[in-house]
């Protein structure tokens, strides 16, 4: 026995792919310049989460400059 297969409405929702620009160090910046180190050597290790993660440290970093 065979089913017929679930038929949705609507089409699945695409989001947009986001491919900016990293944040770059601020000069100076002792953490800034660690977290972007740290960036530099998972790219190069192809540890793409680490990456992924000192861009997000690295945007919210600027708090502190304040």
């Amino acid at each position: 026995m065979t089913t017929e297969p679930t038929r949705y409405s609507a089409p699945p929702v695409e989001l947009p792919l986001r491919l900016g620009l990293e944040p770059t160090p601020v000069a100076g910046c002792p953490g800034c310049t660690e977290l972007a180190a740290v960036r530099d050597r998972a790219r190069v290790g192809g540890d793409f989460t680490t990456v992924s993660d000192c861009n997000v440290l690295l945007r919210r970093h600027p708090e502190a400059h304040r």
